[in-house]
């Protein structure tokens, strides 16, 4: 995903940087960047928080980097 890999390099971090913020390996994360590993649910909202974008934009469904507005939470 060259996406992943851009939104890295913004912030001038390596893949080593990135899957330690998502508790992964390297090489794993290197398998998203490159597209040879789908990416859980779970990872994709975890870089779209870090990166302060939306999911769809990470996964090229979007050209808007803004995030969607977060839901509140009930009490």
């Amino acid at each position: 995903m060259n996406r992943l890999k851009d939104l890295r390099e913004d912030k001038d971090m390596l893949q080593k940087d990135i899957a330690k913020i998502i508790d992964m390996s390297q090489r794993g994360y290197s398998h998203y960047e490159t597209e040879s590993s789908d990416i859980p649910t779970e990872i994709l909202k975890k870089l779209a928080i870090f990166y302060n974008t939306s999911i769809d934009y990470i996964l090229g469904l979007t050209n808007t980097k803004e995030p969607y507005p977060r839901r509140k939470e009930k009490n």
